[in-house]
């Protein structure tokens, strides 16, 4: 099946999944020469971080390359919500030593806008993605006016259905296996979500556009099941966590690496949204979706002073260890290494 990656003239369509906070663009730039899709997660990045990311990408790779972006709503702060969450979280900054009278703002997760667009204008890479549905029509017909691929994540067929509907050029059924944020945008219902191989299909049948398949793929079989069910290509993330190129952790590579993999679940402790991430303390003790979380991004501001201080103590027990449930075939090495080996996959 012809499909707008094909314009794209990558050696097989894998995809790198952009993954903000584990990575820059190093795995982008080793992706992309290897022959597949790189991408730079830019929805923690501020304007001037974002051209000097691009800058750097630009100059590590004459390649295409994907820059992702989130397009969550802004929510109002709630006095009560977060004076509640706060409590909740005490008696960890009790035993940490921390003062919570002293909670500044976490990292800012902003959403695309056109102060994003100016900078990314200069650059027109050849895809854009977005994660929780797309940003204002205007946005959209911005992008891609330069000519830029547009994509965007579902995790259900009501989903797949509206971004097709509202200008993505290919969708990427994220299945419920998917490490970090869940891309769900038309319900906050996690009983709605589906796993890769049952959402695949279905996605495939209900839109003309291509869909490109993500979540729990990290080995050979797994790319050619997804082609098998009428993917058009594959994203992977978890897979490259512990690359040469990955930013991730010592405590994150090492809970990868551990038989503590073998079990991650959905949190909003982290966030304020449904992301999945090996169960650490925090998920087991708060439980992994507490009802007094605020709103994403706000629930981070609380929690990052606790994770800082643990950090430092070398204990990941605050720490979002994302990662998906397919963490048996992790990898190590050279992200081009790991490119190939999918590229392999897909041309078997």
């Amino acid at each position: 099946m012809s499909s707008c990656l094909d314009r794209l003239g990558l050696a097989a369509p894998i995809i790198q999944a952009p993954m903000a906070g584990v990575q820059n663009h190093r795995l982008a730039a080793a992706v992309c020469r290897a022959g597949g899709l790189g991408s730079l997660p830019a929805a923690m990045l501020s304007a001037s971080d974002l051209q000097a990311q691009l800058q750097a990408l630009s100059q590590a790779t004459d390649k295409p390359y994907n820059v992702n972006f989130f397009c969550h709503a802004q929510p109002t702060p709630d006095a009560a919500q977060e004076s509640a969450w706060r409590q909740q979280l005490q008696p960890f900054y009790r035993e940490l030593g921390l003062d919570a009278a002293n909670i500044a703002s976490g990292p800012s997760r902003v959403p695309f806008n056109h102060a994003s667009a100016d900078v990314l204008e200069a650059f027109r890479p050849a895809v854009v993605s977005f994660h929780f549905g797309l940003p204002s029509p205007e946005l959209v017909a911005r992008v891609k006016s330069w000519g830029t691929i547009v994509l965007s994540s579902a995790t259900t067929v009501d989903e797949a259905l509206w971004l097709q509907a509202h200008g993505a050029d290919a969708v990427i059924a994220q299945g419920l296996e998917a490490g970090g944020h869940r891309g769900m945008f038309l319900s906050s219902d996690v009983s709605t979500q589906m796993g890769s191989f049952a959402l695949l299909p279905q996605i495939v049948q209900a839109v003309r556009v291509p869909v490109i398949a993500a979540g729990g793929i990290a080995d050979a079989a797994g790319v050619q099941a997804a082609k098998a069910l009428g993917a058009a290509g594959v994203q992977i993330g978890t897979a490259y966590l512990c690359s040469d190129e990955a930013s991730t952790s010592a405590l994150h590579r090492a809970a990868l690496q551990s038989p503590a993999a073998r079990h991650t679940a959905l949190t909003n402790v982290f966030t304020g949204r449904p992301a999945r991430g090996i169960v650490n303390r925090v998920m087991r003790e708060l439980g992994a979706m507490s009802p007094l979380a605020p709103n994403f991004p706000l629930a981070t501001a609380a929690m990052a002073p606790l994770r800082a201080a643990a950090e430092a103590q070398g204990s990941s027990d605050f720490t979002p260890l994302w990662a998906g449930q397919n963490t048996a075939h992790m990898q190590t090495g050279p992200a081009a290494d790991i490119t190939h080996r999918f590229i392999a996959a897909w041309r078997a």
